[in-house]
């Protein structure tokens, strides 16, 4: 087993970090957060392009030449370093929205972290200068971009960057910041991890780790069992593999609060199975997990912030592997539901994955029903990389997630569960079949999901990419969070 799935990385200098649910390797991590002062103390002020005038008026001559010569606008996300007149560090600028979003303060954390010497970094704590009075979260937004700034996935070299630190204000809620930023950063590490690291074996360590922090029980179905008890589909896409498919199940409090189901879809690697996928599309499949990973961290979340569910996490963890052992095209299947599927495509396994998964979760009856999934292609064809497609049976609860995911800057988008595209999943031979193979297939799956759900009970689908190419502050190149921030403040509002 790997041994740097074991530590979490000490976000703050005054946290005790015995537990094990962020998965940061333990070489070379570094605070982002400070309870004091360094030796070095360098302002932050954060203001937006308003407030700039009456900011630059009350500077010193060489700090308002170098604002005016790098034509500063304080724009969200962008940031300044002035020196001094001796060539020192004097400040600097962090620009924001008229609302504080929660990457805006990425961009002076990552100016800092870039710029400045490790030796400077490491002597030096940063702390925040409101410029405008901020608004109710603000400040906690502030933080969290500071922090996901501070991410690194560094395991796989000898030392990891040196990161600028921030000094706790007195008014910031220290809790509330570090379960979104190590939530976030439980997402990337996931996806992140190499496949050889982070097989179904070392995803479920990683389940078993989070329920440890928060006495959680769990539980797995393995290998054969899954035949024993009834999960074909699970099996049939895992059965290649050497790294044994299961069913992971995780639950959470009291018996008397409403059900809160979450499924992730945990495709550790996809080859695309006998369907095998080219080996451009293959490259980045060690994030077909990410479902995994977004559930995982979401129910870290709700536990860490006792929002008062009785919380189930169903996570089906499988290798789609090529060999003598794969399920094939045409093949028929038998889902845990008693519906057959006609296999038409075995690089369609993460809907068969999650039928399995949705119709037991449907047995519970729970009141709401969430599942993430990097499921197609042409939802990312549709909306980009950022915006996850969102399915829902239930419009009052697209629209509420859609708002608060605007509201948080972390967007979705809603799809239709379009009812005539049904005939796209019909089989002559077998109730269903699993990829249409015709431009639209968000759609399709979404619908080929909904089948597994049991009427009357409210269920949402992201099809999420869980991928950054290019990077950005806050947002670096590899594993990704869509989606995460928004369902929280959903269930947040519905349930606390």
């Amino acid at each position: 087993m790997i041994g740097w799935l074991f530590t979490i990385q000490a976000l703050s200098e005054d946290s005790p970090m015995t537990t094990t649910s962020v998965f940061v390797p333990a070489s070379g991590s570094t605070a982002v957060f400070l309870s004091r002062k360094r030796k070095n103390h360098i302002p932050v002020y954060v203001l937006n392009a308003a407030s700039l005038k009456g900011f630059l008026s009350k500077q010193p001559t060489f700090a308002q030449a170098q604002i005016k010569a790098a034509g500063y606008e304080a724009a969200p996300e962008k940031a300044l370093l002035i020196t001094d007149e001796k060539g020192g560090v004097f400040c600097l600028l962090a620009g924001v929205g008229k609302a504080i979003g929660i990457y805006d303060l990425a961009g002076a954390a990552d100016l800092a972290s870039r710029t400045l010497s490790a030796k400077v970094l490491e002597e030096t704590g940063f702390f925040l200068n409101f410029v405008n009075k901020p608004a109710a979260g603000d400040i906690n937004r502030a933080y969290i971009g500071w922090g996901l700034a501070g991410y690194s996935f560094s395991h796989y070299k000898p030392k990891p960057p040196a990161k600028a630190a921030l000094v706790w204000g007195k008014d910031a809620d220290r809790a509330h910041v570090l379960s979104i930023v190590e939530s976030i950063a439980t997402v990337r590490n996931l996806i992140n991890a190499p496949s050889n690291d982070m097989g179904p074996d070392e995803l479920e360590t990683a389940a078993r780790a989070i329920a440890g922090e928060f006495k959680a029980k769990i539980s797995t179905i393995h290998d054969q069992a899954l035949l024993d008890k009834n999960f074909p589909l699970i099996y049939a896409v895992g059965q290649a593999s050497p790294r044994r498919p299961r069913l992971i199940d995780l639950r959470w409090g009291d018996a008397k609060h409403p059900k809160v189901t979450l499924v992730g879809k945990g495709v550790c690697f996809d080859t695309g199975g006998l369907d095998i996928k080219p080996s451009s599309a293959m490259r980045y499949m060690k994030k077909d997990m990410g479902g995994a990973a977004h559930a995982l961290a979401l129910a870290r979340l709700i536990m860490a912030h006792n929002l008062p569910v009785r919380l189930r996490v169903l996570i089906p963890a499988v290798e789609n592997a090529v060999g003598g052992a794969a399920f094939r095209p045409g093949d028929i299947i038998r889902s845990r539901k008693g519906l057959s599927v006609e296999n038409t495509n075995t690089d369609a396994e993460g809907r068969l994955v999650l039928a399995d998964a949705l119709a037991y979760a449907s047995e519970d009856k729970p009141e709401l029903i969430f599942d993430f999934a990097t499921l197609t292609g042409s939802a990312r064809a549709a909306l980009g990389p950022d915006i996850p497609a969102l399915f829902s049976n239930n419009d009052k609860i697209a629209d509420a997630i859609k708002k608060a995911a605007f509201a948080c800057g972390d967007p979705v988008w809603a799809m239709p569960l379009w009812q005539p595209y049904r005939k796209h999943i019909e089989s002559s031979i077998s109730d269903l079949i699993n990829s249409a193979g015709l431009p639209g297939d968000l759609i399709y799956s979404a619908l080929f999901l909904e089948t597994f759900v049991e009427s009357g009970i409210d269920w949402a689908h992201f099809d999420i990419f869980a991928w950054e190419h290019s990077g950005r502050p806050g947002r670096p190149q590899g594993g990704a969070d869509t989606g995460l921030l928004a369902t929280f403040i959903y269930l947040q509002a519905r349930y606390a």
